[in-house]
């Protein structure tokens, strides 16, 4: 259940032919939606980006280019694509229904049964770009194809220092956190790879990551389902066991507040120690 970078796998052609023409040229002038930011460090909390709408042609020679001279926002603008389904809130994303000619490329690694999948997510980055930290409740592979990633990881365990919003972080910037805002952000142990092309990362199931294209790259991200099945297209929707629990401690909270302070202070105290005692694994190295 820890992270881990494998190298040297049999990924397919995919690792030599993707280059920038090659993959214009394979699917053509289809539209796909991306996200812009005028910044690297893109926010999906504050949404400090926005979506348009190009031609993949178009769009990947555009991704590949530091400067451009047509743009939406600026001429040193990011972006970014995260394939999604045909229709979005309805199907998955799955690079052998929305990229068939790429998808001819890729062998994905068989480390799960083939019931198992769940979604294959096509991205491509603009080099600088970086994504926001958050988890996914499957587990899943990070196939880098080209380019470089570094990606900066932390445990399950370490979400207490995390400042939590829904699956993703309010600490944007990992490496120069704002500590006034978040001072319990120091607790957490940080764990840092370098993936190069034709690197895979395992990412365990609730591991946070954080991840920035050290350089214009396309990567697959693969999924599959160790839980029963649930319908969510995305992939990162919370169990619906844990979303009632916290439904559950959130109306309990609310009953405390009937409480005066002192005694809502001891009573939530011991429903901590409650949870420590019933739930907290102790058996992490």
């Amino acid at each position: 259940r820890k992270p881990v970078v494998l190298k040297g796998m049999e990924l397919g052609t995919c690792t030599t032919k993707w280059t920038v023409d090659y993959l214009s040229q394979a699917e053509g002038s289809k539209e796909v939606k991306i996200h812009v930011s005028a910044v690297p460090q893109m926010d999906f909390l504050s949404k400090n980006f926005v979506y348009r709408t190009l031609p993949f042609d178009t769009f990947v020679q555009r991704a590949a280019e530091v400067k451009h001279k047509e743009y939406f926002l600026s001429e040193d603008e990011k972006y970014y694509l995260r394939s999604v389904g045909e229709d979005a809130r309805k199907d998955i994303a799955d690079i052998r229904k929305q990229f068939p000619i790429l998808a001819e490329d890729v062998q994905i690694p068989e480390y799960f049964e083939k019931e198992q999948f769940f979604s294959s997510v096509f991205r491509i980055s603009s080099a600088g770009l970086q994504l926001w930290t958050h988890y996914d409740v499957m587990d899943n592979f990070l196939i880098q194809v080209t380019g470089k990633k570094r990606v900066v990881l932390y445990s399950p365990r370490d979400a207490p220092y995390l400042y939590l919003s829904g699956t993703k972080s309010e600490v944007l910037d990992v490496d120069n956190p704002d500590l006034e805002k978040y001072p319990l952000f120091v607790k957490a142990k940080r764990y840092q790879c370098f993936l190069e092309a034709g690197d895979v990362l395992f990412i365990p199931a609730l591991w946070f990551h954080n991840v920035i294209s050290e350089e214009f790259g396309v990567a697959l991200n693969v999924f599959w389902k160790h839980l029963p099945a649930e319908s969510d297209t995305y992939g990162n929707k919370d169990p619906t066991a844990a979303s009632r629990a916290i439904q559950i401690l959130d109306r309990a909270l609310k009953t405390l507040e009937e409480l005066p302070e002192e005694y809502r202070d001891f009573y939530a105290r011991r429903m901590v120690l409650r949870i420590q005692e019933k739930a907290y694994r102790n058996d992490y190295g």
